[in-house]
């Protein structure tokens, strides 16, 4: 062969190193997975509702990403079942006012709390002091007043105790390298007093700052990349998951918000995690569903970057292109 000329049988092979990019796993399967596994290989355990579970302890982090290299906003509302959105945002706003009394949200006809303040309930957690509604020093509480003595849901805390919130962002806004942005709705003085101990009890932030890092026009300063990770002790993978995926998501986009980040992921550690034995059939039809794209957000105008925590309301939050699956009817086990 002639030192010119071109070989074209060996030209027209492929490089057989080449492979082409293989799009990622949609993130929803992190969930359907752990699902399956624990239908499959769960230990049948007993639980406090008498309902029955099969539970597994301690199973790989999941990652939820916030937001695109385009700057679109997502949030993680998984899909393969309808997620009560509308309820997901007012509790979240519930526990950042601080606010105590379930009535609150029956008044906007979110009723999720409801088995947990009924008279009869209290009664059998010793709380038969207690006024219905009334849950005592949970979440918002501790996020906003921890340490404070507890009275009832109507008492005014007003700088008293931790504003545990107020401390985040002020970290977030002012040292964003430190290591102490903790958010704890753990407070082993005050569990005695509550309808219902935290399940989802901690939250740590953390701001990154890659070489990619925009800088802010006003000030030169960069704009971290914002990641979250939530700790959950209890987790009911059936009706309370999807719920605490979406709220702690919704609490980072805020706080990226307010303080002028770039939303970056969601790490959920989940301890005991489990199906109860009458949400086994809806969930086996749930693993055999194809995710969906996750939903766009957007922020009304009054919330800038910059802005404050309180004062939101469920008008703040546009979420786009939601098309979830059909729900499925799972009992909330008290």
């Amino acid at each position: 062969m002639a030192p010119s000329a071109v070989n074209t049988e060996l030209a027209s092979v492929p490089n057989p190193t080449h492979k082409p990019a293989v799009p990622p796993p949609h993130e929803e399967h992190q969930y359907l997975d752990l699902i399956r596994l624990i239908l499959t290989t769960g230990e049948h355990r007993p639980d406090r509702t008498g309902t029955g579970t099969k539970s597994l302890p301690f199973p790989p982090q999941h990652k939820y990403t916030l937001s695109r290299p385009d700057g679109t906003l997502i949030l993680p509302l998984l899909t393969t079942k309808r997620v009560f959105l509308r309820a997901v945002i007012a509790e979240l706003l519930w526990f950042i006012s601080g606010d105590t009394n379930a009535k609150t949200l029956q008044d906007q006809n979110v009723r999720i709390w409801d088995g947990n303040v009924s008279r009869a309930y209290l009664d059998s957690v010793g709380l038969s002091h207690r006024e219905e509604g009334d849950l005592g020093p949970v979440y918002g509480f501790q996020w906003r007043h921890f340490g404070a003595e507890y009275t009832n849901c109507h008492a005014d805390y007003t700088n008293k105790g931790v504003d545990q919130l107020a401390e985040v962002i002020r970290k977030l806004r002012h040292t964003p390298y430190d290591r102490r942005i903790i958010l704890s709705a753990w407070n082993p003085a005050d569990l005695p007093h509550m309808a219902l101990p935290p399940c989802h009890m901690f939250a740590q932030f953390y701001v990154a700052f890659p070489p990619s890092s925009p800088t802010r026009e006003n000030d030169g300063t960069k704009r971290g990349t914002l990641h979250a990770l939530l700790y959950q002790r209890s987790c009911d993978m059936g009706l309370g998951v999807p719920f605490n995926i979406a709220s702690y998501a919704l609490l980072t986009h805020m706080l990226a918000r307010c303080c002028d980040l770039l939303p970056g992921t969601l790490t959920h550690t989940m301890g005991d995690a489990h199906v109860y034995l009458d949400h086994e059939e809806a969930l086996r039809v749930q693993v055999e569903r194809t995710p969906r794209e996750f939903p766009t957000l957007e922020f009304g105008e009054a919330r800038e970057a910059g802005c404050e925590v309180d004062g939101w309301g469920v008008e703040d939050f546009v979420v786009g292109g939601y098309e979830p699956h059909k729900g499925l009817a799972m009992r909330m086990s008290v």
